[in-house]
């Protein structure tokens, strides 16, 4: 096994509390800081939760009462995570890809966009809104209608990322109505289930390790 590959992990099949998952990435990250574990991408579904990131504001939390909140340390605001809906978690040294954020998180959303496309559903980035979106029909005064499908929110720590991002494979979109999802009033959320695309957990997550070859440039082992 290579020094600088990269952990492929999945275990969709197996609900992952939330908790659970910062505590072990928080481990995974002083570890491949101090050269004692390799850079990992783990595949993960959460029961229902919403979680809030440094610029969560109270005002955005519109039903605390709905499903558990927890408070993380990854950036942007309120989002949710729950069953059909596939989140990566990625952890990288950035101090060997140049320690440049910015650029990490295009990486992160070319890595969706390509992956996207590998299922018909054309997915864009947003100048001033973090995530991936995709546009649906027109309103009455022919403006495009536009819903999120992925979203990105990451924690650097001496210079390796953690947190990463999530899919809407099928998740229950009513379970966002709790939220401001991302801070961002003005559009909804979608999913590929909502825009008629037929897919499997496991397809999507087989499509984002081929894509994160290509964007990232890294091996990767099977764990």
């Amino acid at each position: 096994m290579l020094k600088n590959s990269v952990e492929w992990k999945n275990t969709l099949n197996i609900p992952t509390d939330y908790d659970v998952a910062v505590d072990e990435m928080e481990k995974n990250v002083s570890a491949i800081r101090d050269g004692a574990a390799r850079q990992q991408v783990w595949l993960v579904e959460h029961p229902p939760i919403y979680t809030a990131g440094t610029s969560a504001l109270p005002i955005d939390l519109l039903d605390p009462d709905r499903f558990p909140v927890f408070k993380t340390g990854r950036g942007g605001q309120y989002t949710y995570h729950g069953p059909g809906q596939l989140v990566a978690y990625v952890m990288l040294d950035l101090a060997k890809r140049g320690s440049d954020v910015s650029n990490f998180v295009t990486d992160l959303e070319q890595w969706i966009i390509n992956t996207l496309v590998e299922f018909d559903v054309r997915g864009e980035s947003r100048e001033g809104r973090v995530g991936i979106w995709v546009s649906r029909d027109q309103d009455f005064d022919g403006k495009s209608v536009e819903a999120k499908i992925a979203a990105i929110g990451i924690r650097i720590r001496r210079w390796v990322s953690y947190h990463g991002i999530s899919i809407n494979i099928e998740p229950d979109l009513e379970h966002f109505a709790g939220i401001i999802p991302c801070g961002v009033k003005e559009h909804g959320v979608t999913s590929f289930l909502d825009l008629g695309v037929a897919a499997t957990m496991q397809e999507v997550a087989h499509a984002l390790r081929t894509n994160f070859e290509t964007v990232f440039s890294n091996q990767t082992v099977e764990v």
